[in-house]
């Protein structure tokens, strides 16, 4: 994603600017705040949420120093450190809310807790809200062992940290709409503390643009191949989105959208934005909702209707998932913070900081975006309308070949309809507005227009 300065576009005067679509331009006060996240600070709080035992979801709920109840006490009360810096817009809670006995993985009716600090924005105007989670819960082998140490270093402490490590940075900053940072809980016994959150921001009409989950995000090596690499980390997202409606469906077979869902479009976001900001860390998209018999607290998000992708560590290491602590022929199980990579850690968390930054930044995004199928053409002339709020400073077409993974080239205008040398037949194109900072809203997919 990438402006053109002011004066080259000057000397074009209204012809677009066609550039890669990779940006040099940063927004300083973003690298700033990636340069505040240490690995150190990272470990500190998985070790300490190590410290409880076990953060099983059914565990004990009274002590103040083993099990969930104090874990979540735990993660409560920094966040209402971190809202001491932010000058009365950050609050924190524990949402509590009941699950029935499923038969299955809930033995009795239980409450269950989200830890949730929520950033008010600045623009009483702006109702966008964009969400990051990691779930607090942990466990061993058998899941409904509630009681053996399970330390859910990686699994998923790590997650956990990166999004406390975010609420603490960005709280002291100010954004035009709200943020809200959350530790979930029941995810290893099905999702419960995501559906829940999921549920309510659907009932209570919440316009969440953008929901990130963070799960198992600080091991570099892999079981069986023992291969390490700490350079690339999987975004997963869905294709056809689960709440398609006829018509929306309809209008994905005509165009051939299929790998251009709202959550498919985050994760492009997320690539760009990532290289744009943080060094020695690729995004590899991962196109499926997540991997083969595993789930992520995304998924109840997609199945609500909001964008929503999941970070995952690159390469899988199974002898320090799950696992009851024990040692067997050499090789010693269990979620310990001794197997972990605290630097990788560090450079997914400067991601998902770049990204919910530079989308909290953001102007909103085009609206009516459409392109004109009029007649036979070997260009493509696309339109739009000016979206309300912040200052416009001007539009970024994106472009990629229809087998294209991600964004090719990008083309830089001011006005809200250009006609591009590239045909409609043979490209897919996305419409995202800009800033005088680079911050650049979810790019919105174009329709036909007759």
């Amino acid at each position: 994603m990438k402006l053109h300065s002011i004066i080259y576009l000057s000397l074009l005067f209204f012809f677009p600017v066609v550039i890669s679509a990779q940006s040099t331009l940063k927004d300083p006060e973003i690298d700033k705040m990636v340069a505040e996240v240490k690995a150190e600070n990272l470990e500190a709080t998985v070790r300490k949420l190590v410290s409880f035992g076990t953060r099983h979801t059914l565990s004990d709920t009274k002590s103040k120093t083993r099990g969930i109840g104090a874990a979540q006490r735990w993660v409560k009360s920094e966040f209402d450190k971190y809202a001491l810096e932010s000058n009365g817009r950050l609050t924190a809670t524990i949402d509590y809310f009941t699950v029935k006995a499923d038969g299955k993985r809930i033995a009795v009716d239980s409450q269950l807790g989200n830890v949730m600090a929520t950033l008010k924005g600045t623009d009483p105007t702006d109702n966008r809200v964009i969400i990051i989670s990691g779930h607090l819960d942990s466990r061993v082998s058998d899941v409904m062992n509630t009681t053996s140490d399970a330390p859910g270093a990686n699994d998923d402490g790590s997650g956990v940290a990166a999004m406390m490590e975010l609420a603490k940075i960005m709280s002291k900053r100010e954004f035009p709409y709200t943020l809200i940072f959350v530790a979930v809980t029941g995810e290893e016994q099905g999702l419960y503390g995501a559906k829940h959150l999921a549920e309510l921001a659907k009932e209570s009409k919440w316009n969440v643009i953008a929901m990130i989950n963070n799960d198992m995000i600080g091991n570099s090596l892999s079981s069986g191949t023992l291969l390490r690499d700490n350079t690339k980390v999987r975004v997963f997202s869905e294709t056809i989105p689960y709440l398609e409606t006829e018509e929306e469906a309809k209008m994905r077979k005509a165009t051939n959208r299929d790998n251009d869902s709202p959550s498919r479009l985050l994760a492009r976001y997320i690539k760009t934005t990532t290289n744009q900001y943080i060094d020695q860390l690729d995004i590899n998209l991962v196109y499926r909702n997540d991997r083969f018999l595993r789930g992520g607290d995304h998924t109840p998000f997609s199945q609500n209707g909001f964008p929503a992708i999941r970070f995952c560590e690159m390469n899988e290491n199974y002898e320090h998932q799950h696992q009851d602590l024990r040692t067997e022929n050499g090789i010693k199980y269990g979620d310990l913070p001794e197997f972990m990579d605290f630097e990788y850690l560090r450079k997914i968390t400067c991601s998902n900081l770049a990204v919910f930054s530079n989308l909290a930044w953001s102007p909103k995004a085009p609206l009516n975006v459409g392109i004109e199928v009029k007649e036979l053409s070997n260009s493509s002339t696309l339109v739009w309308k000016a979206p309300e709020g912040k200052k416009i400073y001007g539009y970024q077409i994106l472009i990629r070949e229809t087998a294209s993974s991600h964004w090719e080239k990008s083309i830089f205008v001011t006005n809200t309809k250009a006609e591009i040398p590239y045909s409609k037949d043979n490209f897919f194109f996305a419409v995202q507005s800009i800033d005088e900072l680079g911050h650049a809203s979810i790019p919105v997919f174009p329709i036909p227009i007759r």
